[in-house]
């Protein structure tokens, strides 16, 4: 009997745990900032300035961060770690954000489990480095997830051209950072590694639409995981997402189906989109 129970503790301390599934995310926070009269300037129209949140305001914010319950945010348009952590429980995340004074950065809230190893920023995206109007770097890191290793990259790439029919300025910036995008994501599979591209992409990507192509031209397939769906956001307004999850190598075999989600707020006047965000948070679970 001894010798029995001898062998099934054996069995039980050597069978390798189920891998957790991990709720990765993108959420345009929409000028997350402390300091929006600075900012602004004493010279900004009333109609264009940027909100200065209230604290009400985060409280809202950091609510609906618990409900997201992420393990993985990418995040944009954060413009300080403070901000950012009024929004995540600094007790429950880190926070990584790009390596530029800009007010608008990307990065990544990052719960505290998740083990991860800082990577360069992929500093080429900034195709106006130094200029007034300059662009956001992306944000590279490494997450050691139970499963596998994750190489992400956080995006917020040139707004304006969000469809093939648009045709003004903004057009030729996203058809430079697309090319970028593209070559980091082809060293990461040519590494074989699991990847994700995470962020605002300020386009409303098909499998059709010629930027994806430029994207999704390596020698395996990436998955789109908005592909197919609506955004149900501030009731539909913008039904074709902007906001983009890009799943390549093992990790995309590895997508939970129906996992797929978006966070839509509760809150429905137009003047609330400021207080919270007019981006909500969209998300899918990796095994």
């Amino acid at each position: 009997m001894r010798r029995l129970i001898t062998l099934l503790t054996m069995s039980l301390l050597t069978f390798p745990a189920a891998a957790k599934d991990i709720r990765i995310a993108t959420w345009n926070m929409g000028w997350l900032t402390l300091r929006a009269s600075e900012i602004n300037g004493p010279n900004r129209d009333p109609n264009r300035a940027i909100y200065q949140r209230s604290d009400a305001d985060f409280a809202k914010l950091k609510a609906y961060a618990k409900q997201l319950d992420a393990d993985i945010v990418a995040l944009q348009e954060v413009d300080t770690l403070t901000a950012a952590t009024k929004v995540f429980d600094p007790t429950e995340y880190d926070i990584v954000l790009a390596d530029e004074t800009d007010f608008q950065r990307a990065g990544w809230a990052i719960r505290k489990t998740v083990r991860y190893t800082r990577m360069p920023d992929l500093a080429a995206l900034d195709i106006h480095d130094g200029k007034r109007w300059s662009l956001r770097k992306g944000v590279d890191v490494l997450f050691h997830l139970p499963s596998g290793d994750l190489r992400a990259l956080a995006v917020h790439l040139k707004s304006g051209c969000f469809s093939p029919k648009s045709q003004n300025d903004a057009c030729p910036v996203l058809g430079e950072q697309m090319p970028i995008v593209s070559a980091w994501i082809d060293q990461r599979q040519t590494e074989g590694a699991s990847l994700l591209v995470a962020g605002d992409f300020n386009r409303r990507l098909n499998k059709e639409d010629p930027l994806w192509k430029v994207l999704d031209n390596g020698p395996t397939p990436l998955v789109l995981a908005t592909e197919g769906k609506a955004n149900a956001c501030w009731a539909g307004e913008y039904p074709d997402f902007i906001d983009q999850l890009v799943l390549g190598g093992p990790a995309a075999s590895r997508i939970k189906p129906e996992s797929f989600r978006v966070l839509t707020y509760t809150e429905t006047e137009k003047a609330d989109k400021k207080r919270i965000s007019d981006h909500c948070p969209v998300s899918v679970e990796v095994r």
